[in-house]
């Protein structure tokens, strides 16, 4: 069966799906400021000993965003997607794919990343306040099983490691 979600993305879809959820010590505020503002994300997005040199944020529904990240080796990987609901501060959806440098979507075997990945997944993020906390969820839908989502599980740990460090400077 293959019946369209609330999202809509198919049902099998949710079958690939990566849910990571963390505590970060700082206001859901912040945190959600560290999702929605560029100069902010730019300091946490990407693996451990990958930088984040650019990203466009365009926070409305229909908006887009382009980021790219940096591996140590200097290789730019590129992501573009489409805003699809935003309720402030508690939840982001978007749609996620990987990109050229001028925001078209290309397949993910660009990168050389094997599986079948689809052209565009789906990201959705909620922050819920926790006495002086946030709980931060994530459900990345879409991804293929195995390696794949294994990678894409340590990239994201690695960046939220960074987020909690910077959350924690921040003021």
């Amino acid at each position: 069966m293959n019946t369209e979600t609330a999202t809509g993305f198919a049902v099998k879809d949710v079958e690939r799906e990566l849910v990571i959820t963390r505590i970060f010590s700082a206001s859901r505020e912040l945190v959600w400021k560290a999702w929605t503002e560029p100069e902010r994300m730019m300091r946490w997005w990407g693996p451990k000993d990958f930088t984040a040199p650019f990203c466009k944020i365009d926070l409305r529904v229909g908006g887009n965003y382009l980021y790219c990240m940096r591996s140590p080796d200097g290789r730019d990987y590129w992501a573009t997607g489409r805003y699809r609901d935003i309720v402030a501060p508690s939840r982001l959806i978007f749609t996620d794919s990987f990109a050229d440098e001028k925001g078209n979507v290309v397949p993910a075997s660009d990168y050389g990343m094997d599986g079948e990945w689809p052209l565009e997944l789906l990201v959705m993020v909620t922050f819920e306040a926790e006495t002086g906390q946030t709980r931060m969820t994530l459900r990345h839908i879409g991804i293929p099983a195995g390696e794949m989502r294994e990678m894409c599980a340590a990239g994201w740990n690695e960046s939220f490691d960074k987020l909690a460090a910077g959350l924690a400077e921040s003021p």
